[in-house]
């Protein structure tokens, strides 16, 4: 049996497999509200049989948008259209989760496939971003003006509005984005934060924001279901946010609650050389796993089901999450089961006829 294949419970809820789709930014949205490519590219993947499937980071207030076209979930108006999302997916077998986010100091930018870099001008749908310290980004992105402690406390209770906007909108998993140098992860590196009060400084300053935020989400997120918190392990620049103190960082997680410590890297610094390869960031997982003592996913250049059975067969991960693969073949998952010799997965009864090549052609298949 393959471990990628089985299912995996987490508090009551049991994903089928342990692949999960990662929250892929598509910056196609209007005002925030999800549309048909959502549907179709969320809904695809649920087909192709992956157990959890996350949106791209969802901003839970408009100012916290990386982009102007990103997803959002900060008004009543963004549940409906993820309502139509989640129902989909659940009719396929597979579990919904949503990523909540809020961009900071790199919010306000370009889509990226239109060649331009830094900030959005106030003059082309552009604003004023917000972040730690005034510490822009690159020369490219606009100096954010730093959050005074009532707008600290506004961005934990957008969160909490968000988190309770996700659960009316149908889904079953959350994860707040703590990585990639967004706004959280911004508070956490001594690169990005140098303030002077109770947020700034020391190491417990600098992980206060990321507490108070997930034992706000913990409280109205219900029990029965599991909360993820995705981090950078590292700045990959001496002097940022590293690894030791991920995994203390993972160590108080666990005690507001959280279940499963997604476990990516960088994002903080425009300079950092990161040493990109096949499962480059797995032994940050596997870190975390073992000494925080809490469920770990992996992500980053897994691209082989024998690969990913590694990572879980040698206690590196509990959970395989998967970006750019999954672009490129959204039915990895019913692939990787036939490589691994498994028949643990099953495809749709829509499309069975095609996967089994020594089956007799029907009559209905020359209408095709």
């Amino acid at each position: 049996m393959s471990l990628l294949l089985e299912p995996y419970t987490l508090r009551q809820l049991t994903l089928r497999n342990r692949i999960v789709v990662s929250p892929m930014c598509q910056y196609c949205c209007a005002d925030g509200l999800a549309n048909d490519w959502h549907l179709v590219h969320l809904g695809s993947r649920a087909v192709g049989g992956a157990g959890l499937i996350f949106t791209e980071a969802a901003a839970v207030t408009r100012d916290g948008r990386i982009t102007p076209e990103d997803l959002g979930i900060w008004n009543d108006d963004q549940i409906e259209p993820l309502q139509r999302i989640t129902r989909f997916i659940t009719t396929q077998g597979a579990v919904a989760g949503i990523q909540l986010a809020h961009a900071g100091r790199k919010a306000s930018t370009w889509r990226p496939w239109l060649g331009r870099q830094g900030s959005v001008p106030a003059d082309q749908g552009g604003w004023t971003p917000f972040g730690p310290s005034d510490i822009a980004f690159d020369a490219k992105h606009t100096s954010p003006v730093p959050l005074d402690e009532q707008q600290i406390q506004e961005v934990i209770q957008a969160f909490v509005a968000a988190a309770k906007r996700a659960l009316t909108a149908g889904f079953k998993v959350v994860e707040i984005h703590a990585a990639h140098g967004y706004l959280l992860h911004q508070f956490l590196s001594p690169l990005s934060n140098q303030r002077q009060d109770q947020y700034g400084g020391s190491f417990e300053n600098r992980i206060r924001l990321t507490l108070e935020v997930t034992k706000a989400v913990r409280e109205v997120w219900p029990q029965e279901l599991p909360l993820f918190v995705r981090v950078s392990a590292t700045d990959w620049v001496e002097d940022g946010w590293d690894a030791d103190e991920t995994v203390e960082l993972a160590k108080r997680l666990k005690t507001l609650g959280v279940d499963l410590v997604d476990v990516s890297s960088g994002g903080t610094a425009a300079s950092a050389e990161i040493p990109v390869g096949p499962g480059y960031q797995t032994h940050f997982a596997e870190r975390v796993k073992k000494e925080a003592e809490i469920a770990s996913g992996t992500v980053g250049m897994i691209t082989d089901p024998a690969q990913a059975e590694h990572i879980l067969r040698t206690g590196q991960a509990d959970l395989i999450l998967l970006a750019r693969e999954l672009l490129r073949d959204p039915y990895w998952p019913l692939h990787a089961d036939d490589d691994l010799g498994g028949r643990q997965a099953v495809w749709p009864a829509q499309y069975q006829r095609a996967t089994h090549r020594d089956q007799p052609i029907h009559e209905s298949d020359l209408r095709d």
